[in-house]
């Protein structure tokens, strides 16, 4: 067991003493008694304010309940702390780091996973709360961008590429139904579309989007990205992109910032047709006042990318079993249907409702989704997310030919 436990520590980039330091979820008591009086710093995406709100009362019930307070960090780009935590690896600091919990996916995860980053593996299907998880029903629960999670970082809510459209001034019967139509869409309409500069998250998953539909041979996007094949696989993304781009808001010359940014623009009647990663965004905004009441949802019958956010935490984090509470409570009935209301987030839960009791799951049923969000079985299929190589190939590619004085 010894070897087996070197081993696995070896291929981590941790040594032994590390790796056996970490605090264990299923002695359950004994992580909220070392949690307690712990701070922990959570860095994530800091771009919405319902999201922000979310966070905080988050905070405020692990505060009141077990002692643990919660500082959020707010990232608008999360390779930053990632960097964070390469730059102290490489300084030698295995203990007492500055991130105790990331929210991560995707790219971000694959590297961090790679370079032994993160705290032991199986911490997450420990968790108290884990019984309430859909793993069955939601295989990127345990999946991420192709990338087994191994238990390395626990979900804690659903994506869904949506987009929107204000029917005071764009009828149902002429939005685009692909991505083609979108194009075809543009040129009807020039001016009144964007996306995010990449590598803004929402941007690049337009160019997913866009490439999962227009790629000859989509099992490639399961695996690494080849570069001997790359130019070949990609040129009808970019062909199509040389087509829209001069199409959008401002002829491409600039881009919004981010999805809130685009969002305002929709609002001040800018932009027509919009697009987030969350189906209840749109009934959120509206509740908020950010958005008119004329605003709703559609998408692709082809489906659309989909997939799972979670939290990791890195394996030198000082406040390890305060982070542990965190992702538990996070991952709770409570917090997961409270995080589901539009009013509030708006967010999909990553629980198997199979698994609550009928108290917990009538919390779930007596959410009004909103009048701007489609049903689960109005959303269409979901795209498998590529091989997070692909993200940061293409993002690198769309630099190249559309970014900064090009």
């Amino acid at each position: 067991m010894k070897s087996l436990l070197a081993a696995l520590a070896f291929s981590l980039g941790l040594s032994v003493s590390a790796y056996a330091a970490d605090p264990d979820p299923a002695n359950w008591p004994t992580v909220l008694e070392d949690a307690k009086g712990e701070t922990v710093y959570w860095n994530a995406w800091g771009g919405a304010d319902n999201i922000n709100a979310y966070i905080a009362w988050a905070g405020g019930e692990i505060e009141k309940r077990y002692g643990v307070k919660l500082v959020h960090v707010k990232l608008d780009d999360t390779a930053n702390a990632v960097a964070k935590v390469v730059a102290e690896k490489a300084a030698g600091k295995t203990e007492g780091g500055s991130v105790d919990l990331i929210w991560i996916n995707g790219e971000n995860f694959a590297s961090m996973k790679s370079q032994g980053l993160l705290l032991s593996p199986g911490w997450a299907e420990k968790l108290p709360n884990w019984k309430y998880v859909d793993a069955a029903g939601k295989p990127t629960v345990k999946t991420d961008f192709t990338i087994p999670v191994e238990g390395l970082e626990s979900p804690w809510g659903m994506a869904k590429l949506v987009f929107f459209h204000d029917r005071a001034r764009t009828k149902a019967e002429d939005l685009p139904k692909s991505s083609a139509e979108l194009l075809a869409w543009a040129e009807k309409h020039p001016g009144r579309f964007s996306y995010p500069m990449p590598p803004d998250f929402i941007g690049t998953s337009f160019l997913k989007q866009v490439l999962s539909e227009t790629i000859a041979d989509k099992s490639k996007l399961l695996a690494p990205v080849k570069e001997e094949e790359f130019a070949e696989l990609s040129k009808p993304l970019f062909d199509y992109l040389d087509k829209l781009n001069p199409l959008l808001w401002r002829t491409g010359k600039a881009y919004p910032q981010n999805y809130p940014d685009m969002k305002r623009l929709m609002a001040d009647g800018e932009l027509d047709i919009t697009f987030a990663f969350n189906p209840a965004d749109a009934t959120a905004a509206i509740a908020a006042g950010e958005l008119p009441d004329t605003v709703r949802s559609f998408t692709f019958p082809g489906g659309t990318l989909g997939n799972t956010h979670f939290v990791a935490i890195p394996f030198n984090a000082n406040a390890k079993a305060g982070a542990l509470v965190l992702a538990d409570f996070l991952i709770s009935p409570e917090a997961q249907a409270r995080k589901q209301d539009p009013n509030v987030w708006g967010d999909p839960t990553v629980l198997n409702m199979a698994a609550l009791s009928a108290d917990q799951k009538a919390a779930f049923d007596g959410l009004d989704l909103g009048i701007a969000t489609l049903k689960p079985d109005q959303l269409g299929p979901a795209l498998n997310e590529p091989h997070p190589s692909w993200m940061e190939r293409v993002e690198t590619e769309w630099k190249r030919r559309y970014g900064a004085g090009n």
